[in-house]
């Protein structure tokens, strides 16, 4: 495997640590270690974990008018950005399609930090330098790894190595050091509970990830507690829940829109965006709780009970915390409220299930 795919810099440590190593993006990565899925899962919603996502794409936007120039390709309100703020938004295709998700933040003195999916890097960052004017220049940064400490004890425990980091607000950046370590944190995180993505020099991230699950109750954690925890914070995974065929509407992130580009209508795809919002998408991602234990998982067709099929699952598992099912997907829009009865096809048969709000399980980010 090694030989076929990529490595992040902590591609030794995961395997010190018994982390059982699968494809991802292109990358050899960690899915889960010895403790199991469900361990690590639970053991960040109660304490903290440290994930590696050092295969997620960063780059920095810089030079004078950076911040207008990706305007170009988002719907989001780039400009609005306060220096040590960060946001969450979508590149769109002309047709209004859904590119990549992507976290954008404002460093100051004309500098914006990015971070894309590792499977869409290759896709987004030509994508941005070819919509750059003159004096505006991408510069990505793949001598970095990112590292994900997540959990309502992560803060608590870093405040004592990195005082700066506790002061953060959710969505604050801030360059600063964490144990001698120079690093750029945000407090965000993709599990729906407070905590901190940490860019680091590679060289200097396996030195930080130790000295971090050196803390108090700290365990590693792999992709599928990552993904588990998402889902069950209702969030979007770039591939399942959106592409380039799904616009904002139907992906219900119409809050990424911003207000002053709902009024100039200069993104790409706006005709369609407009459109679907002045007369609604013809479908719609929801929440789905299916009923009983079995987890119906992507590509699942959905039915009206005893009628004909009408959307599918996009994500679907098992939530720990949930201790049972929960899942996405797409349906018409006449079926798209919640408590609408559904049927998914499991196996042959017919699982009774229910439009249900996101996210199951509530976000704890820090207000």
């Amino acid at each position: 495997m090694a030989d076929t795919l990529l490595e992040t810099p902590l591609a030794s440590l995961h395997r010190e640590l018994g982390g059982k190593m699968v494809p991802f993006a292109g990358y050899a990565m960690p899915v889960q270690y010895p403790a199991g899925i469900m361990a690590e899962h639970l053991a960040t919603r109660a304490g903290a974990a440290l994930f590696d996502v050092s295969h997620m794409g960063q780059a920095e936007l810089l030079g004078e008018g950076a911040a207008a120039a990706l305007e170009a390709l988002t719907p989001a309100d780039i400009r609005i950005l306060k220096p040590g703020r960060q946001k969450y938004g979508l590149l769109l295709n002309p047709e209004g399609g859904i590119v990549d998700d992507f976290m954008v933040a404002n460093l100051g003195g004309d500098r914006l930090f990015l971070v894309v999916n590792a499977s869409r890097k290759a896709v987004d960052l030509p994508l941005i330098e070819a919509a750059l004017p003159a004096g505006v220049r991408l510069t990505p940064l793949p001598d970095r790894a990112l590292l994900a400490f997540q959990g309502p004890q992560a803060v608590p425990l870093l405040a004592g190595l990195a005082p700066a980091v506790a002061a953060l607000p959710f969505m604050g950046v801030a360059e600063t050091e964490i144990d001698g370590i120079p690093v750029l944190v945000s407090r965000s995180g993709y599990t729906g509970e407070d905590g901190v993505e940490i860019s680091v020099p590679a060289e200097r991230a396996e030195a930080l990830a130790k000295r971090l699950l050196s803390l108090p109750g700290v365990v590693p954690a792999g992709l599928g507690a990552r993904d588990s925890l998402r889902l069950e914070a209702g969030l979007c995974l770039y591939g399942n829940d959106i592409d380039e065929t799904t616009s904002p509407v139907e992906a219900a992130l119409v809050w990424t829109i911003g207000k002053r580009r709902r009024m100039e209508w200069n993104f790409p795809g706006a005709e369609r965006t407009r459109a679907e919002l002045e007369n609604g998408p013809s479908r719609l991602r929801v929440g789905i709780l299916p009923e009983g234990r079995q987890p119906a998982r992507a590509h699942t067709a959905i039915h009206a009970p005893g009628g004909a099929a009408m959307g599918e699952i996009t994500s679907g598992t098992f939530g720990p915390s949930l201790n049972g099912p929960c899942a996405m997907g797409y349906v018409a829009r006449g079926h798209a409220a919640d408590g609408t009865a559904l049927e998914l096809q499991v196996r042959g048969k017919a699982l009774p299930a229910r439009v249900a709000a996101t996210p199951f399980v509530p976000h704890r980010y820090a207000r």
